[in-house]
């Protein structure tokens, strides 16, 4: 029996919400995966999110994710170690999965993974980015969020949609370091899913036929990824270069005044 404390209110911060669909936008033919870090209101319910850890899929699926307990461990120490560093109590509030092609509404299996988070946590949250969803009227991809727990019905689990707001906010150091991980963990992903092919196979043909589908995954993530990630990130630092000028700027005519 699910607890019927719930959360009122999710506050997202905007660097992280950018990373997330960032991490999204990856791939169209796997659901990618990760979890959420920051502080909970007890009193209100009302989390706050200001972080989130990238988490290595063992196992690529088109229509589900699963976290194991290690990952779980491995966020709980990055959130203390955050805690530690930000003198805040910092833990892990949810998970965040995309649904790419798909409506951005939880499935009965993430319902029921949703559920047993909240056995945990009560407070725990679950997050769905829809990607790559086509909007023919305005020819042009949708991205779409919900925030969600799941509850006990009168037959089954079913869903409570939780409001979220997202709260502008500048791209953390933290944060920062967390999407620069991205291409490396997308590399890492490829390369241990051909090393499981290949061990699976003796044929030599095939073992150079799965070398070659590996060349042009990591082609991709360098093209795709890799590359765009570096552009943004530059064209952020100039933009930061120029307010800072700006401010400068203004601050010199101030005090000259």
């Amino acid at each position: 029996m699910i607890s019927e404390k719930y959360l009122r209110k999710v506050i997202l911060n905007a660097d992280v919400y950018a990373i997330c669909v960032q991490h999204a936008l990856t791939t169209e033919k796997q659901e990618i995966m990760g979890l959420l870090i920051g502080e909970v209101d007890e009193e209100k319910y009302i989390s706050h999110i200001s972080a989130c850890v990238i988490l290595h899929r063992m196992d690529k699926q088109p229509d589900r994710v699963e976290i194991s307990p290690e990952q779980l461990c491995t966020a709980s120490m990055h959130a203390e170690q955050l805690a530690n560093k930000l003198k805040r109590p910092m833990r892990v509030l949810g998970w965040y999965h995309s649904h790419p092609h798909i409506t951005v509404w939880p499935s009965h299996v993430d319902t029921r993974t949703q559920a047993m988070y909240q056995t945990m946590d009560p407070l725990f949250v679950g997050m769905i980015f829809s990607v790559f969803q086509s909007d023919p009227r305005l020819r042009s991809n949708q991205v779409q969020l919900t925030c969600f727990q799941a509850y006990q019905g009168t037959s089954e689990l079913e869903r409570r949609e939780i409001e979220f707001v997202i709260k502008s906010s500048p791209l953390q150091n933290y944060n920062l370091e967390g999407i620069s991980n991205l291409p490396r963990i997308l590399v890492q992903e490829e390369v241990d899913s051909h090393d499981v092919k290949d061990s699976n196979t003796q044929d030599e043909l095939a073992s150079l036929h799965n070398d070659s589908f590996k060349t042009l995954a990591l082609v991709h993530i360098v093209s795709k990824v890799a590359r765009p990630l570096c552009d943004d990130l530059e064209e952020r630092l100039k933009a930061v270069n120029a307010r800072i000028k700006a401010l400068e700027s203004l601050k010199k005519k101030l005090r000259e005044n």
